[in-house]
């Protein structure tokens, strides 16, 4: 900010900016020193509008920051904001000129606490333990060379390429992919049923049956790999008679599964490592050369990535350019309807005072008084010429006054429909088109009540209905109050008048 503001003494030619300047000046430097940070706090007030966004704010003790997940993010949480939940929020810091505020634009969201989850997740370890699933005694040895490998893992992910690359790389078998998901509420009974339907497949049969399982998904958080400390997965581990590597995660992850199965994997790598021998020694040169040749590439790739990661941080990123118009677009749509009612209102009041200025007797009383003075005028100067032409611009009048009443009653009718249309507009948009859907509106003294504990502590309470409203006050509901004095607890609610008040004229 210090190059956008000359440091002169006062009076100097300190250049004037615009609001848009400024705005623009202060979110680059918040955008550029805080590109990514990770902030923990209590989740405060929550608002999902119909755009699909979430808006949030985060809070402690002292200060309040806004926070805002876009529509494609919200889906992909692994947990749902909640009010008073305690997390940690990832993303960046920008601003949004349009109100003169920062926000946390959040990528990521997750439960600060793992205490309760490492503590479940022990009670699950200790009871699978005492049922003897983790022995060693009942763990089968792995087949020396397996001639088919059948693999549990997600499709698209890298740990599939580096199993197959693995493999190629020491001794070419044949591969069976079942494809699951690896995280995520469905990852647990997707990865059951594939170890389930490998040992279902019959030996010889059309589909070779496996001699060999590996179960496999790259590193992750707790709560990514958590679908394979589930219950279904470990026992179905157990049961199974196909011999079974488990690599799920890095060296430091440990799931349930890797105690249930015959062995465990550091990686993936590491499992087809296990799967098969080394090739003979005759391949090892060649292998090396291989090694070589991969690694080359892989290096010429990263290289290759990290020009255009460099190239990439001068462009700006398309979600960012959207992030004004998306939360502009929100705030429009909040403003909506008290636009159109303020707008149908502003037309009714203009179409009235139109409608009095146009009416046919004023414009005749006007005519006859210029007829008139016409009239006089041509006997005062007693010119027959001026007269016979006057008497034609007379009748000229007539007619242009004929056809200009024509017109304001086209335009009045025209008028008058199109206030009815915004009146029905405006009907439908009101929130008595939706009681007459069956709702009610509950009011506890004189204020909207929207929960039941509001409403337990109300001393009266008032229901609108779409006939009418009903009072009901501290004797229940068999005792009302109000609009509704008088009626007992079965009766019908006396709908509101709709004539006007009296002395109140009609705008037409």
């Amino acid at each position: 900010m210090s190059d956008l503001i000359e440091q002169g003494d006062a009076g100097g030619n300190a250049p004037a900016l615009s609001v848009s300047e400024i705005s623009g000046a202060v979110k680059r430097v918040i955008e550029g020193e805080f590109g990514h940070v990770r902030v923990r706090g209590e989740l405060g007030r929550i608002s999902r509008p119909r755009s699909g966004h979430v808006y949030l704010d985060l809070k402690d003790a002292r200060a309040v920051l806004a926070g805002i997940i876009w529509k494609g993010v919200a889906a992909r949480l692994a947990v749902e904001p909640e009010e008073g939940m305690e997390v940690i929020a990832t993303g960046r810091l920008t601003t949004f000129p349009g109100q003169s505020r920062y926000q946390l634009i959040i990528e990521d969201l997750a439960p600060a606490g793992m205490g309760a989850l490492m503590a479940m997740l022990e009670k699950r370890r200790a009871m699978l333990a005492a049922e003897g699933l983790f022995d060693a005694a009942r763990k089968r040895p792995l087949p020396y060379l397996p001639e088919v490998i059948g693999v549990v893992t997600s499709p698209s992910g890298a740990v599939i390429r580096d199993i197959l690359h693995r493999l190629r790389e020491r001794f070419p078998r044949k591969v069976l992919v079942w494809p699951v998901a690896v995280q995520g509420q469905g990852c647990a009974a997707e990865v059951a049923r594939a170890i389930r339907g490998f040992n279902a497949l019959a030996p010889g049969g059309a589909l070779p049956r496996p001699d060999l399982l590996i179960v496999a998904r790259g590193g992750g958080s707790v709560e990514d790999l958590w679908g394979f400390n589930e219950e279904i997965v470990v026992r179905a581990a157990a049961e199974s008679a196909i011999p079974l590597i488990s690599a799920v995660g890095h060296e430091t992850d440990t799931t349930l599964i890797d105690l249930a199965a015959d062995r465990r994997a550091p990686t993936p790598t590491a499992a087809a490592e296990l799967a098969v021998p080394v090739r003979l020694d005759l391949l090892t040169w060649l292998e090396g050369q291989g090694a070589r040749l991969a690694h080359a590439e892989g290096q010429a790739i990263a290289l290759r990535r990290q020009r255009l990661r460099d190239l990439a941080r001068a462009l700006p990123r398309p979600e960012v350019l959207l992030d004004g118009p998306r939360q502009r677009l929100d705030t429009w749509g909040e403003r909506l309807p008290a636009a159109l009612i303020r707008s149908v209102q502003s037309r009714r009041v203009r179409l009235s005072d139109s409608a009095g200025a146009l009416r046919p007797g004023l414009l005749r009383r006007a005519l006859e008084g210029e007829r008139r003075r016409l009239a006089a005028t041509a006997a005062r100067l007693n010119i027959h010429t001026l007269g016979r032409d006057l008497a034609q611009k007379a009748r000229d009048l007539d007619r242009l006054s004929a056809r200009f009443a024509e017109v304001a009653e086209r335009d009045l009718a025209a008028r008058r429909d199109r206030l009815a249309a915004l009146d029905r507009l405006r009907e439908t948009l009101g929130y008595r088109a939706t009681l007459k859907r069956g709702y009610a509106v509950v009011r506890g003294d004189g204020v909207l009540v929207t929960t039941r504990a509001a409403a337990a502590a109300a001393k009266a309470l008032e229901i609108e209905f779409a006939d009418g409203r009903l009072a009901l006050g501290e004797a229940g509901p068999g005792q009302g109050q109000g609009q509704g004095q008088g009626q007992g607890a079965g009766s019908t609610p006396r709908p509101r008048s709709k004539t006007p008040p009296a002395g109140q004229g009609s705008l037409f």
